[in-house]
């Protein structure tokens, strides 16, 4: 019999692991968006003061050069601190000295980088699982509709709603966004693009939901895994992510979803977590990888926004300052900047708490 001592050791590490993994990872994808920035200042010549790794109290730090790189306690974020940065400075190897167009690459290289981690994420993922989804039609399911609507075996999906379908990831997120199963396809056929309108699905209504959920009765083409197609489809699905993160702000924004239907870094770790759990279960790391291929990409898109306090923000105003020929008030984009992360980290304190509730509600 096992020591009382053990058993509850193996019981709590049981949980603790998967969200130790979580945890991990978002330091990783951080950790490689703040590469990004550093890279590009350290080629671009700006004097980097610190490069922090964590948030809070300073756990480690060393100074190499003219840089000190910290480890900070609590693993939610990091950053890179430039001379010139957030005011001005007469050292001519300061970022706000730097040509406009080289601050404009240094600020967007982090979320860059982050869409590319997105891509090998992917790929490693289409290199070691089974097949690799396609956009053409293989069959349809007994009972089918949308066959006798003109959807046929061998077509390649093009266009659904006249949105592009980069993926066979868009096609079942472009069908989640209509209401009443009804499609306008456009698919390549015997070489020729064809319109079909109203295509047609079934619909279900699941127990506690809202909405209808499309029942999709066809399954794609699946193909053997090699170079050409690991290397094309991952960044094909990359761009499904990318899109999947546009719609869904503008579906938050316009009242398509509530905030009940939006996670923040809590409940994004908690999913995570339980992805990595079912993943060692099953032995299976295709959806726990397609999860942290989604959030990296999720991470770099929306820094990338044109938002007050983002990284797109900031290098909004390096754009504006190249096509006027001369910088914003700096005085005024800091407050701009300044108003943005007061709202942004409210904004990240609402979502939070109901995080925190749904955790609490189970």
């Amino acid at each position: 019999m096992e020591p009382l001592s053990l058993i509850t050791f193996s019981a709590i590490w049981s949980k603790a692991w998967p969200i130790i993994i979580a945890i991990f990872f978002f330091g990783l994808i951080i950790m490689f968006h703040e590469l990004g920035h550093f890279l590009f200042a350290r080629l671009f010549d700006v004097q980097i003061n610190e490069f922090s790794m964590g948030m809070g109290p300073c756990l480690f730090k060393k100074k190499k050069g003219e840089t000190q790189y910290s480890l900070r306690l609590l693993p939610i974020g990091g950053y890179v601190s430039m001379e010139g940065e957030n005011k001005g400075s007469e050292n001519e190897r300061a970022f706000c000295n730097k040509k406009p167009w080289q601050r404009l690459i240094i600020i967007m290289a982090g979320g860059i980088i982050n869409i590319l981690l997105g891509v090998v994420i992917i790929a490693v993922m289409n290199s070691t699982g089974d097949l690799v989804g396609t956009r053409y039609i293989h069959s349809f399911r007994e009972g089918a509709v949308s066959s006798n609507y003109g959807l046929k075996q061998g077509d390649e999906i093009l266009k659904i709603d006249n949105r592009f379908v980069f993926s066979d990831y868009d096609i079942n997120f472009l069908m989640s966004r209509s209401k009443d199963g009804l499609y306008d396809f456009t698919v390549k056929r015997d070489g020729e693009k064809i319109k079909l309108t109203g295509v047609q699905f079934k619909t279900v209504r699941l127990e506690n939901s809202k909405t209808n959920t499309i029942i999709s009765d066809f399954i794609i083409v699946g193909e053997e895994p090699h170079f050409l197609n690991i290397v094309t489809s991952s960044f094909r699905e990359t761009a499904s992510f990318a899109r999947m993160v546009w719609l869904s702000l503008f579906d938050l924004v316009t009242g398509r979803y509530g905030l009940s239907d939006l996670s923040g870094p809590i409940g994004t770790v908690e999913f995570v977590a339980e992805a990595a759990n079912d993943a060692i279960a099953k032995t299976d790391y295709t959806y726990l990888l397609a999860i942290m291929a989604l959030i990296t990409v999720n991470l770099g898109v929306f820094n990338l926004l044109p938002l007050p306090a983002l990284d797109g923000g900031r290098a909004f105003f390096a754009f504006v300052e190249m096509i006027i020929g001369r910088p914003v008030s700096r005085k005024y984009e800091g407050w701009i900047h300044a108003v943005g992360l007061v709202l942004l980290l409210a904004f990240m304190a609402v979502v939070c708490a109901s995080d925190i509730w749904k955790l609490i509600k189970g």
